[in-house]
């Protein structure tokens, strides 16, 4: 039986490994150091504290000191640690890489090199790798929409695999395919991987045009309609810059996870809080308080300065600067810093 190690104990971690089990995969979840009180409840055969589902049967847990023992023998291993986390988790895994058939990637976002140029994470993995001279197996990025609670119960869901090798994805595609887990594979793993940083970003302007509705009485829908139709235009010129495929972003990757984290992901919660006026400092102390990573926070302004780097400028991505400059709280009124970016 072929041997599938996920890297991270946190919910997307959790779920992948219920879609990993029924397609017939051994299944070894290691969890980080932060990860022991998600353990337990796992062992315990208890609700996963953060999508309050019990994990699938059968996997084998390890321990932030067994990370050798949960690779041993693995074919494929996916990181699903946060996009801080990545860095030590990938240095740690290089001293045991051991021969892959793949590296897969759930870990979204951004991370900035040792001189200063913002990288999308599979060009971080290849940097600390290059930088130890270790060979890496080909990367597969995993991309949404993937809400995973939903995912972790069985319910149905579609998802990309993309890799630069477009057979490595169309085979692992293949073999981790279940009848309620779809994978479409992709050969983009620029766009994949972008419109996975990006989304959570923009979802934080969705969430706000639901912020504001609630805190108003008003629905905010056109705004939340006209906020999402910018927001993925913005992607499509961004991974085209980036070199991927400008249609990437209206598929699974860029429209289909931007939906289901506007409807109720971290990010689009964290918006929420924005809408209703909290500061956004405030906001996401409370977040971090519940266990809810909002990953969009970190990213916005690596997105912004990323953008800068492909030569897009503000007039031309209105709504990605608007969401950071909120997020440093110099936006002034919220509605009418999104209103005019989505006119722009």
């Amino acid at each position: 039986m072929p041997v599938f190690t996920v890297l991270g104990a946190g919910a997307m971690g959790t779920a992948l490994c219920k879609p990993l089990v029924e397609s017939g995969w051994e299944v070894h979840l290691w969890g980080t150091w932060l990860d022991d009180h998600l353990l337990d409840c796992i062992e315990k055969g208890e609700p996963h504290p953060r999508i309050k589902v019990e994990a699938a049967p059968g996997i084998k847990t390890y321990r932030s000191d067994e990370l050798a023992a949960a690779l041993e023998g693995s074919d494929v291993v996916d990181i699903a640690v946060t996009s801080d986390g990545l860095p030590r988790v990938t240095e740690m895994l290089l001293e045991h890489l051991g021969d892959l058939r793949a590296l897969c990637l759930t870990a979204k976002g951004f991370w900035t090199n040792p001189e200063g140029r913002i990288t999308l994470l599979p060009d971080a993995i290849r940097t600390i790798a290059a930088d130890k001279g270790v060979s890496l197996p080909p990367i597969v990025a995993i991309g949404g929409p993937v809400k995973a609670n939903e995912c972790a119960a069985g319910e149905v869901t579609a998802t990309t695999f993309a890799c630069t090798d477009f057979d490595i994805a169309k085979g692992l595609a293949a073999d981790a395919s279940t009848a309620t887990y779809g994978i479409r594979p992709s050969d983009d793993e620029v766009g994949v991987e972008l419109c996975a940083a990006l989304k959570n970003v923009y979802a934080i302007a969705l969430g706000i045009a639901d912020g504001l509705g609630e805190a108003s009485g008003i629905p905010r829908h056109n705004l939340k309609a006209a906020t999402f139709a910018q927001a993925v235009r913005e992607m499509s010129i961004l991974v085209d810059h980036a070199g991927g495929h400008a249609e990437t972003p209206y598929g699974l990757a860029g429209v289909g996870d931007l939906e289901v984290t506007g409807l109720s992901g971290r990010n689009k919660l964290y918006g929420v809080r924005l809408g209703k006026g909290e500061h956004p400092d405030d906001a996401l102390k409370t977040m971090n308080e519940l266990e809810q990573t909002v990953e969009g926070y970190p990213a916005a302004p690596l997105a912004v300065r990323f953008a800068g780097q492909l030569g897009v400028d503000e007039e031309t991505v209105p709504l990605l600067h608007t969401v950071a400059r909120i997020l440093r709280g110099e936006a002034g009124d919220v509605y009418k810093a999104v209103a005019a970016a989505v006119k722009a």
